[in-house]
């Protein structure tokens, strides 16, 4: 089966946005249950495309939202 990934975005606010939602889909549909699940989930999402501060902002926000 071929992989299906979404178009690039153009802009990059739109890019992390989307990062965001698509990481936040994949830890609620995994019902992560540690921060360290929800930051692996996450690296795995953003692939080397954002820096290491903006990371851990996804991390945070994702991580509030699924664990708090």
């Amino acid at each position: 089966m071929p992989e299906r990934r979404l178009p690039p975005v153009p802009d990059s606010t739109a890019r992390l946005h989307q990062l965001r939602l698509i990481a936040a889909a994949r830890v609620s549909a995994c019902r992560t249950t540690s921060r360290q699940q929800v930051t692996d989930i996450v690296r795995v999402t953003v692939d080397d495309e954002v820096d290491t501060r903006t990371f851990r902002a996804i991390v945070d926000d994702v991580a509030g939202d699924s664990l708090g």
